[in-house]
């Protein structure tokens, strides 16, 4: 038909843009069938499917698929898997199969974010956040820094959740800083999540707190209702006015008996 593969391919080595170009050759074929059917008639099939096959294997991106071979494993499997279903099933169950093993594969990857504990690094003037793994450091025993390097979506707010609850029970940290620039987006769910995380810190005297949260990702959430039923007092556009605030918050019985004094407002 004037939809497959192989016709697609001809119209995009002919120049074609639009799906209007699907219409044009469906309109094409038609006029041929209906003129000139007899002398098709006369065409071999064997010719007729050499050209199929020759147009097919010119859809081949031997180059890409090559350089998916000997970079990601994840897609290598999604490739074989994709390609031996063609082999046994029917093309679309093959294509679909392929689409549902690339989202399962993206699901489980962007389930566990990865969450670095941060502290301020003492050397660097301008007082920067620190990956503790990339260069010991000493970290406040009342305020717990982490950074989110992904999205905080349905898939992966268990994992998220997961990590505040063990720096609470393990650690009796209940003041949690998220410096939140490398998150792409919180969907209602990963909200509702950071709502709940909140409202049980706050009972045990704590809060959770955001920092460079993103322009878009700030105003979707906003909308959801999400910054007012945390507070707009737990979000800051800067890590200065982010440690300023929540250190007027912290147990000055322990500030008194801290060995760490990383902030300024320590020393003050």
């Amino acid at each position: 038909g004037s939809g497959s593969f192989t016709r697609s391919g001809i119209n995009y080595e002919a120049g074609a843009k639009t799906p209007m170009s699907a219409i044009f050759a469906a309109i094409s074929l038609m006029l041929i069938v209906l003129l000139i059917a007899p002398i098709t008639s006369y065409l071999p099939v064997a010719a007729m499917g050499g050209v199929i096959l020759i147009v097919a294997y010119n859809l081949l991106d031997f180059h890409h698929i090559k350089n998916v071979l000997r970079y990601s494993r994840s897609e290598t499997a999604i490739l074989l898997a994709t390609f031996f279903s063609t082999l046994f099933f029917e093309l679309e169950f093959a294509i679909y199969f392929g689409v549902i093993l690339s989202l399962i594969l993206f699901l489980a990857r962007t389930s566990t974010p990865y969450i670095p504990t941060m502290a301020i690094d003492e050397d660097d003037h301008k007082r920067s956040f620190i990956n503790i793994h990339k260069k010991p450091l000493k970290q406040c025993p009342q305020l717990k820094i982490i950074r989110i390097d992904m999205s905080v979506y349905f898939g992966s707010q268990n994992y998220v959740q997961n990590r505040i609850h063990q720096i609470v029970e393990n650690e009796r940290i209940y003041h949690i800083l998220i410096v939140a620039s490398g998150i792409n987006l919180i969907d209602l769910s990963g909200a509702e999540m950071f709502v709940n995380e909140n409202n049980r810190l706050e009972g045990l005297g704590g809060g959770l707190y955001f920092v460079g949260l993103k322009s878009r990702v700030y105003e979707f959430v906003a909308r959801t209702c999400f910054v007012k039923a945390i507070g707009n007092d737990h979000f800051f556009d800067s890590k200065t006015s982010a440690i300023k605030s929540i250190y007027e918050r912290l147990d000055r019985d322990i500030c008194a008996t801290c060995n760490a004094q990383i902030f300024k407002e320590c020393r003050e």
